[in-house]
């Protein structure tokens, strides 16, 4: 069915767009989401924010230890993290905010919207997956879903839900890629699910399901990303590029499998 739709909405796609065609993006607020930047006051605040619920969420996750009789680590753990955050965030939102433009009369500055897109993404998300019951099921169904199944786990009517889930991260991947370009093509969005694949894999997320965090995906994509404009802005050809990125993904695939291959013998 999944590769049904896929070849329908391909085919609906070159109606619209007509064969070898161009559908330009005149939209501000899409084009904004690759192109634009926030304003340097609204880059501080969100920077206050962040650091602000990395402490508020490890307050909160004590709390719930302590209630249900777990142990905790040391307060000043939380207080190390904080600071590492907190110096993370504020050194990047410095940076960004100073004028990072070639033109002098063109002001370049401000953290990028599409940073903006990528939290608000990835802290709901995260919380659904690592703090639910719905994300321990998912990572169940991962995992092994025979045995979910037979603890109690609809894995049917879940993995239609993280299709559902799944294909709306994928629209707004779509707009990420449209506005970036300006245009799309028949043959838009081809590769973007290599990468998104290579940027999971990359990440640490098992390719066999049940390990993995959103945040290792993110991290795989910034891996992603700086090799993909490292390699460009060195002038390097194209094909290079993509084995490089190849060469990269098979090792963190052998390495995945390996590590499943070990955890299988040892029994965890």
């Amino acid at each position: 069915m999944t590769l049904a739709a896929f070849l329908a909405f391909q085919g609906l796609q070159l109606m619209v767009i007509g064969q070898g065609g161009l559908y330009r993006i005149e939209s501000p607020e899409i084009l904004s989401l690759e192109n634009g930047n926030l304003s340097v006051t609204f880059g501080w605040a969100l920077a206050v924010f962040l650091v602000g619920f990395v402490l508020l969420s490890g307050l909160v996750s004590r709390k719930r230890r302590r209630k249900n009789g777990h142990a905790n680590r040391a307060i000043s753990v939380l207080y190390f993290q904080v600071a590492m955050t907190a110096l993370v965030v504020f050194s990047s939102v410095y940076f960004l905010s100073l004028h990072r433009g070639s033109n002098p009369e063109v002001q370049i500055q401000g953290v990028p919207v599409a940073v903006l897109v990528v939290l608000v993404v990835l802290i709901p998300s995260s919380y659904l997956l690592n703090r639910t019951p719905f994300g321990i099921h998912v990572y169940a169904v991962g995992g092994n879903p025979e045995g979910a199944r037979r603890a109690g786990i609809n894995v049917g009517k879940l993995r239609i839900i993280i299709f559902m889930i799944g294909s709306g991260l994928a629209s707004i991947s779509g707009l990420m890629a449209a506005s970036r370009v300006g245009t799309v093509d028949a043959s838009a969005g081809r590769t973007v699910v290599l990468s998104g694949v290579a940027a999971a894999v990359v990440g640490g997320v098992s390719l066999f399901g049940g390990r993995g965090r959103l945040t290792d995906a993110v991290i795989g994509g910034l891996v992603i990303a700086v090799i993909d404009n490292g390699l460009g802005l060195l002038s390097l050809p194209s094909g290079l590029n993509l084995a490089v990125t190849g060469g990269v993904l098979l090792m963190a695939a052998t390495a995945d499998a390996l590590s499943r291959k070990h955890g299988t013998l040892t029994g965890r």
